[in-house]
């Protein structure tokens, strides 16, 4: 199931959201210009690296970049290769600018990192003995997803079902496409894929948009006043 677009017309452009997905291109064209890309090393110096972060194990000084809780955004605007970042980059343009025009810019920037944070973290204390490298968006954007499916459970999502020479579109409600992106992170593994953090994230996100749209409600309050 591969989500295309979807019929939830924003008010404003998604400002941030462009940024976002802008940087992450951006970064990458970079990263496949390096030679230390092709090695790995770039992925060990700027990767999430949960035994460097919770001060099991130091990196060789030839691979020292920036420090270990640096790496938590770091890795958030990285990836491992062209179908990580389309799949990555095709999730945060269909779902995300929704969420920022709730939230306008300067917040929606806070609601992304803290989401982050929350897969980088969730994928950290799984395994925190593991010296295999974190890197991509994925984390980030699943916290967008569950904030999606909190405030747009009854969208239409334009998905893809691939089936060969029999490849159907339809549209369904964002609650099933969303519901079985997270379902389908329990059931998959292996891969080296963070499903952790993808799961981390997606709930770090539904959690923290309830904070969110309270405090977004509560100024609306204010603003209106008695007579509102």
């Amino acid at each position: 199931m591969i989500p295309l677009k979807d019929d939830n017309p924003t008010s404003n452009k998604p400002i941030m959201t462009y940024f976002l997905i802008g940087t992450c291109i951006l970064i990458f064209l970079i990263q496949i210009s390096s030679q230390s890309y092709r090695t790995g090393q770039l992925f060990y110096s700027y990767g999430l690296i949960p035994s460097v972060l919770m001060g099991k194990n130091q990196l060789p000084m030839d691979l020292y970049a920036v420090p270990a809780y640096v790496t938590i955004f770091t890795s958030m605007f990285m990836h491992g290769g062209f179908m990580h970042l389309i799949g990555n980059m095709l999730y945060m343009w269909i779902f995300a600018d929704n969420i920022e025009d709730s939230l306008g810019p300067k917040k929606f920037i806070v609601f992304y990192l803290l989401s982050g944070i929350g897969a980088a973290m969730t994928q950290v204390l799984m395994d925190t003995h593991s010296q295999i490298p974190m890197v991509g968006a994925s984390g980030a954007i699943g916290g967008v997803l569950g904030a999606y499916l909190i405030n747009h459970p009854n969208a239409r999502v334009l998905v893809l079902i691939p089936f060969g020479f029999f490849s159907q579109l339809i549209k369904i409600r964002a609650l099933y496409v969303l519901g079985f992106w997270f379902i389908l992170q329990f059931i998959s593994s292996g891969g080296g894929v963070a499903y952790a953090a993808h799961i981390g994230g997606f709930v770090s996100g539904m959690i923290l948009i309830l904070f969110f749209n309270k405090k977004r409600k509560r100024k609306t309050k204010i603003i209106k006043g008695p007579w509102g």
